[in-house]
């Protein structure tokens, strides 16, 4: 037996944004709350002016909270929560990528649960009570939150990075429209869409896999491996654009029901304590923790070099599996990511802390294979 969780409604295509009002008045929204950052607030005929545009032709007003930071803080939440208060909203609308939609969650949870999020809430459906409408417009391709239970949060006093998963965090909405991805940054691309890659990736290898999510996963890295390059290369690619948002929509669903793994147990160390964007963490970690993972399935590691494009005829499965790694460095590389962490700041002297808090990660239970601290410190020096 397996569960499938996923948005009520989803929108998908060019100037799919106009939805945007006519399904917050549909849930009966008087008043949204739009959860975004001050960049995307900024731009002249962007996301969020469309957004405005499409809740004015329907009469609901809104109010702003528009200072979401990269691996989105507690602080950010509490401070979120207060405008939405404040202004008395009863819909969330997030507008930008997995910061955003993270962060609107975050509010939601706190808007209607008492107590510390991380304290209370961190782990695995531990919510209780409805959470306000949330509409999620999503502007890049990669984390895939619009569509997913999860909710990662960074506790900034702590410097760890904790999960809320719960069916009462998956948005009732989502709307991709690939028209609001084209002409984002070459690097934000890039780290979007190794995200995604993770996410099909770790999905397809999953403890939790079944033949729903495989079948989204197998789509979504085939997707990746014959479109990201061209997004990085040239942002105003609309065709790649949108098979790149059809693929992180994908990935989304696929994690959101088979689960993750180590890749994301690790990243989240990452991102908690040195800060670090969440896409370019998971695709630093993923050859080498994929490396760890390849015995446990290695006709799924084959799979995944076919599906990359790599040519294994002729070679034995043990073969072939070792083609995925190669084939995961190569589009790694050729999107400039950074080749190790040490490119990144981190520093040795906390391997053993983070290895130690990534095993207490909620990705790390449907991990194909069940390593001890010692397996983890050794993936992240392999890293290093």
């Amino acid at each position: 037996m397996y569960d499938f969780f996923m948005p009520n409604v989803n929108f998908f295509g060019r100037g799919a944004v106009k939805v945007t009002g006519e399904r917050c008045k549909i849930l009966g929204g008087k008043k949204a709350l739009i959860v975004t950052d001050g960049f995307l607030r900024s731009l002249p005929g962007g996301p969020v002016e469309k957004v405005i545009n499409s809740l004015d032709e329907v009469g609901i007003t809104y109010a702003f909270y528009d200072e979401v930071e990269p691996n989105p803080k507690d602080t950010n939440v509490r401070d979120g929560l207060k405008v939405f208060q404040d202004e008395n909203c009863d819909l969330i609308v997030t507008v930008g990528g997995g910061s955003a939609h993270d962060c609107g969650k975050g509010i939601g949870i706190a808007a209607t649960h008492e107590g510390d999020l991380y304290e209370n809430y961190a782990g695995i459906e531990t919510l209780t009570n409805p959470l306000p409408p949330i509409v999620c417009v999503n502007t890049t391709a990669g984390t895939g939150s619009e569509v997913t239970r999860h909710c990662v949060i960074t506790n900034t006093e702590k410097k760890i990075k904790f999960v809320i998963v719960s069916w009462r965090n998956t948005p009732l909405v989502s709307i991709n429209d690939p028209e609001l991805m084209v002409g984002k940054p070459a690097g934000l691309t890039a780290a979007t869409g190794m995200d995604a890659l993770t996410h099909a990736i770790e999905s397809y290898v999953s403890l939790g896999a079944n033949p729903v999510t495989d079948s989204m996963a197998i789509q979504a890295i085939k997707l990746i491996s014959t479109n990201l390059r061209q997004a990085v290369a040239y942002g105003q690619n609309i065709e790649a654009r949108e098979n790149m948002a059809h693929a992180s929509l994908l990935a989304g669903m696929a994690f959101n029901n088979a689960g993750l793994g180590y890749v994301h147990a690790m990243a989240h160390q990452l991102g908690g304590l040195y800060d670090i964007p969440h896409g370019v963490a998971n695709a630093v970690l993923l050859p080498h923790v994929e490396e760890f993972n390849i015995i446990s399935n290695p006709k799924k590691f084959a799979d995944i070099a076919e599906f990359m494009g790599e040519n294994i005829e002729g070679l034995s499965v043990r073969e072939a599996a070792d083609k995925a790694i190669a084939a995961i460095r190569k589009l790694s590389e050729d999107v400039n990511i950074p080749s190790n962490m040490r490119a990144l700041g981190v520093k040795e002297e906390d391997f053993e802390k983070m290895a130690k808090l990534a095993l207490e990660d909620g990705n790390a239970v449907s991990n194909p294979i069940q390593g001890k601290e010692q397996d983890i410190i050794d993936i992240f020096k392999a890293a290093y």
